[in-house]
């Protein structure tokens, strides 16, 4: 209870006075996650984000912005954030690069084609690294999430489940506008302003950094390039970033490693298209729309073995996260910005406070956490009695707003176990729902629990 108090004090506190050049650089002091989950968020959506993009083969490449990137991260205040930083090429031709929390970076090979020298390649990553060191994805999802992220970073920590999977219950991903990679302008100059000082220290002149930012912004025409959609531009920036600049310890510039020019000429032989889906976007093009979902449905079944339950479902479908909190069951084309658009959900929900399952209560409980986190979510007809595997169980249908455009509409099956309460939520567009629903039916049919 108390923690909730403090929350709700750190919440309402008021904005803080803009910094001025040359102040210290902290991270900010509203963050519901460790450093070490912000590590293990990192490990876990680097592995998700290298199975949906392709990462360049070029070893030369890969070992280019390692070096250039451990140059950066040996710099005095990245070390001393002790975050294990790395850094992978993935063929990209859009101008970009981000940085999960805890420190894996990406940067997209259409960046180092951009870029004009070696420091402005080490300026933009130097501005993500300062938003490892600064924890600026895990405080925004601190305060878009508020009181709700505490239980699901409690059930992490518990070993219940990844972190990924606990935070993608709370509508926390990687997809488009996922708040871990989009940050506000304040965050934006204060990683500028860290990023100058890891440059500096670097041996890379900062002021690069400020000329980057510059030609991006004249090259943007009537669409900015990627990084300026992703990271809101400051006003002021570049004079912004010149004044650090006036504070920092007189420096002589100009390291470069000697394989800039070799990296561009390398990178204009990489194939121009993208061969894996762009992050949190399965079944997109970039910018283009979401393909429809695939209906089809198999007679032939495998069986999914879950932590308290099995289950059987159409072998053309793909099962995801087997071995996390949350398992997903979808067609191709069924997940949409790492939501399911088109499939099944299970998982456990774990009543707080250690109580005794509660079937009613805890599927209210469900109900509303659901609704929290999709305001458009409207149950329709009620919560009606049903049997799961010869046992009690709830069944409550939900009307939303579906990705692939019109309504959605959700099934949530809840059953009281002594595990917790297992669910099972279906969800398909509305216009799919008759092609589907056997395929639901028959899943819900073949579930068995183990206690």
């Amino acid at each position: 209870m108390k923690r909730t108090i403090l929350l709700i004090l750190f919440l309402a506190a008021p904005v803080l006075a803009a910094r001025k050049p040359g102040a210290p650089l902290r991270p900010a002091a509203l963050n519901l996650f460790s450093k070490q989950q912000d590590v293990q968020m990192g490990i876990e959506a680097a592995n998700q984000i290298k199975q949906e993009k392709q990462v360049v083969p070029n070893q030369f490449l890969q070992s280019y912005v390692a070096k250039v990137g451990a140059r950066v991260a040996g710099t005095r205040e990245a070390t001393e954030s002790g975050f294990p930083f790395s850094f992978t090429l993935i063929s990209d031709p859009t101008i970009n690069a981000f940085a999960l929390p805890g420190g894996p970076m990406f940067i997209h090979s259409g960046l180092i084609t951009a870029v004009d020298n070696e420091a402005q390649l080490a300026g933009v990553m130097g501005h993500e690294l300062a938003h490892v060191i600064l924890r600026h994805g895990t405080h925004q999802a601190s305060k878009a999430s508020g009181i709700k992220l505490i239980a699901g970073l409690a059930g992490a920590a518990a070993g219940s489940g990844s972190m990924m999977g606990q935070l993608t219950q709370l509508g926390i991903g990687l997809g488009a506008n996922s708040v871990l990679l989009s940050f506000s302008r304040e965050a934006e100059t204060e990683a500028d302003a860290l990023g100058s000082h890891l440059m500096s220290e670097a041996g890379y002149d900062p002021k690069e950094m400020a000329r980057f930012f510059n030609k991006l912004n004249g090259e943007g025409g009537g669409r900015s390039p990627q990084f300026l959609s992703d990271h809101p531009n400051p006003l002021n920036r570049e004079a912004a970033i010149d004044a650090e600049v006036q504070t920092l310890p007189s420096r002589q510039y100009g390291f470069n490693t000697g394989d800039f020019a070799r990296a561009k000429s390398e990178v204009a032989r990489l194939p121009k298209t993208v061969a894996k889906t762009p992050v949190g976007a399965a079944g997109a093009a970039p910018g283009g729309p979401i393909g429809a979902p695939d209906t089809t449905v198999s007679n032939n079944l495998r069986t999914l073995n879950g932590q308290s339950y099995s289950l059987q479902y159409p072998d053309n479908w793909q099962v995801s996260g087997e071995n996390t909190a949350t398992v997903t069951i979808a067609p191709r084309n069924g997940l949409v910005q790492q939501n399911v658009g088109l499939g099944a959900l299970i998982s456990i929900y774990r009543p707080q406070e250690n109580r005794a399952v509660d079937l009613n209560r805890d599927t209210r409980d469900l109900i509303a956490r659901f609704q929290s986190g999709d305001g458009a979510l409207k149950i329709t007809g009620g919560t009606q009695r049903t049997r799961v595997d010869n046992r009690d169980a709830l069944q409550t249908v939900f009307v939303g707003t579906s990705p692939y455009g019109g309504q959605e509409q959700d099934t949530l099956i809840t059953v009281a176990t002594g595990q917790g309460l297992f669910y099972l939520v279906t969800v398909t567009p509305q216009a799919q729902a008759g092609a589907v629903q056997p395929a639901f039916n028959r899943i819900i049919r073949s579930v068995r629990l183990s206690q």
